[in-house]
């Protein structure tokens, strides 16, 4: 009996788990390297848009996920002062898209991913470096500690400074700062009863939104410095430059410890890669696009990247050819909106609300506009029927 083809996967986040899942659906034999002690995912929540639930259908756990999340879209756009710019519901998105967009803590779609995979697939504490891309006359060889592994594929997602891209495009600039720093928490809110919202103020946002199990995830992002921090903790930061803001913002800071928040820069691709694959080893998710986070696309984007890879696993070429011009597009429009949303000087965040505000009277929210042509993606092969399925169909 002809073995089955073996695929690597360098990276146990979002991106390789769903990769990992979708070859294996395919009857590929995969193993996936995760240099961490666990699968612990960092980030606190992840919004999945359609297009990644799609994805997911694939996969065959999308109506699984809807269940679990929490739909978004009920709420809008508000000033820091309180004052609503737009407003939106969630069965507006659903209609505008065929689907909901959705919430959940990230901790759960990785579970769920990697429950998709037979025992002993993934590997933790495993750190893995490629030793050799492969052609079509050898394979690809991955070195971990002091043993290689050939595989017939390999899978890079190890995350927005990937050594895999590094070695395969050696002359391509990486990642940049973006100009902002992100806080994240997920925690109870004792008490907490609002709508989702995200509030923009000069070169600072809040977005506080309640999850399915009774938590409450909030984000904030600022202009700051590159490696900049806190001389306290961040708690105190985020009171310092959000405190006065407009309920629930005040009663979600009493509710953090400083323990909860967790700080990162934004860094991002700015130039686009020639290829997202070479030789025999295929870049998935941040390692080939990492973008802001301002269309929380990012998981989405690679959740995509992983079922399309999987139909193309035999011509990696196809599979640049099919996600190079998608993620530089839903890249660039993350950036513009970056721009957008971190504008400092008075007079431009004046015509931005104004503008928002004005466009919100004569059609859709304005975030949802953003999601035209990205959340109504659908995969290169037919989803799973059920019950998601037939609730898109009823949505469109």
């Amino acid at each position: 009996m002809a073995r089955s083809a073996r695929a690597l996967v360098i990276g146990g986040g979002i991106g390789g788990l769903a990769a990992a899942a979708a070859l294996h659906r395919r009857a590929w034999d995969v193993t996936v390297l995760e240099r961490a002690p666990s699968l612990e995912p960092a980030g606190a929540a992840i919004s999945l848009a359609p297009n990644a639930l799609r994805a997911l259908d694939v996969l065959g756990i999308g109506e699984e996920i809807r269940d679990l999340a929490a739909w978004q879209g009920d709420g809008g756009l508000r000033t820091p002062g309180g004052r609503w710019l737009s407003r939106s519901s969630a069965e507006a998105a659903a209609a505008r898209f065929g689907g909901p967009l959705v919430l959940l803590a990230r901790a759960t779609l990785v579970d769920r991913l990697a429950a998709l995979l037979p025992p002993g697939a993934v590997r933790t504490a495993a750190a893995a470096t490629l030793a050799d891309p492969g052609d079509s006359r050898r394979p690809a060889r991955v070195r971990t500690g002091a043993q290689e592994r050939e595989a017939d594929l390999v899978v890079a997602a190890d995350g927005i400074n990937s050594h895999v891209r590094t070695a395969l495009f050696p002359l391509h600039p990486g990642a940049v700062y973006a100009g902002f720093t992100t806080w994240r928490v997920l925690i109870q809110v004792p008490g907490a009863r609002f709508a989702s919202h995200e509030t923009w103020g000069r070169g600072r946002i809040w977005g506080t939104h309640p999850l399915k199990d009774g938590r409450v995830y909030a984000y904030a992002a600022a202009v700051a410095p590159a490696g900049e921090r806190a001389p306290d903790d961040e708690k105190a930061e985020l009171l310092r430059r959000f405190g006065d803001w407009h309920e629930p913002v005040p009663a979600v800071l009493a509710a953090i410890r400083p323990e909860d928040v967790l700080r990162h820069d934004v860094h991002h691709l700015a130039t686009p890669l020639p290829a997202h694959h070479l030789g025999r080893v295929a870049l998935l998710g941040d390692a080939a696009h990492a973008m802001p986070p301002t269309l929380g696309q990012g998981g989405n984007q690679a959740v995509e990247d992983a079922v399309v890879l999987a139909h193309h696993a035999d011509d990696l070429a196809a599979y640049s050819a099919a996600r190079l011009p998608r993620t530089t597009a839903v890249a660039r429009q993350a950036v513009r909106v970056a721009r957008l949303t971190m504008a400092r000087t008075p007079a431009v965040v004046a015509v931005r609300d104004t503008a928002i505000a004005a466009l919100s009277t004569l059609g859709p929210a304005l975030f949802l506009r953003g999601f035209d042509g990205i959340a109504d993606w659908r995969p290169p092969y037919a989803a799973q029927e059920g019950h998601g399925g037939r609730r898109e169909r009823e949505n469109t």
